[in-house]
């Protein structure tokens, strides 16, 4: 069934109005009509199931038949910081990173990232990609969008606060044998856990930013044996943990 984030403002106690780009893709693109079924998402109160009652071209008004009680979130809040990367791999790691229930995400502009961001197109950047977020929340039937933050500089990750846990994947530690393995690492993860974990880009992280990343705190992470490449090191982490915390209960 087709899902759709709905704005606070635009529900009343028993009907949702919906607006925008929207519109045109339940009532053109998805061709439906008066009577159909679709999940409309409020952001603070989550999944309904609502039934199309009117359709115009500038608005669909849909009555509230139910809410909804789903659990498809991961039971951590992760937040991805992905080192900038050629061509599409940032779009990549939000997409298939909301699929895998990350919550935030925060563009990082590592020492050897090849990628830069022109200042004056760093807003259509993440509005591009916090579209592709909501889309990717619909597709994978989840009821958060995660967050696409501004750039972040390193200077300005090492001073974010409030995280219980936070970790940096380190292609070095693939290397050695006598790392502390992953399962190690997420075995202190337990459920409501902030994380926040940091990607370097294909050159991986500068000594320096190795350095600043322990002194502030942060816990290596080794992703198994072989040297992922940058837009695959985040889901094999989010699907670790999520196998840490929602498959492997009573094994």
């Amino acid at each position: 069934m087709q899902r759709y984030f709905i704005p606070a403002e635009h529900w009343n106690k028993d009907y949702v109005t919906i607006k925008g780009k929207d519109v045109h893709h339940i009532s053109r693109v998805m061709r439906m009509e008066i009577g159909s079924s679709i999940v409309c998402i409020h952001p603070h109160d989550g999944p309904a199931l609502t039934k199309i009652e009117n359709i115009t071209e500038e608005s669909i008004s849909c009555n509230i038949v139910e809410w909804l009680d789903e659990d498809r979130e991961l039971p951590v809040d992760v937040t991805v910081a992905q080192s900038l990367g050629k061509g599409d791999k940032l779009e990549l790691v939000v997409q298939k990173g909301t699929e895998l229930g990350a919550a935030r995400f925060i563009p990082y502009a590592a020492d050897r990232s090849v990628a830069k961001w022109d200042h004056k197109k760093a807003k259509k950047k993440v509005e591009r990609l916090q579209k592709i977020s909501k889309e990717a929340s619909e597709q994978s039937e989840r009821s958060f969008i995660p967050e696409v933050t501004p750039l972040h500089s390193l200077k300005e990750l090492m001073e974010i606060e409030g995280y219980d846990w936070c970790f940096f994947g380190y292609a070095d530690e693939a290397r050695q044998r006598s790392s502390t393995s992953l399962k190690t690492r997420l075995s202190k993860v337990k459920t409501g856990d902030k994380v926040l974990v940091v990607f370097g880009p294909e050159g991986g992280f500068s000594e320096n930013e190795v350095q600043q990343f322990r002194a502030s705190g942060f816990l290596s992470v080794r992703l198994g044996p072989r040297i992922l490449r940058m837009e695959t090191a985040p889901f094999y982490f989010l699907s670790s943990l999520s196998y840490q915390l929602e498959e492997n209960e009573g094994d």
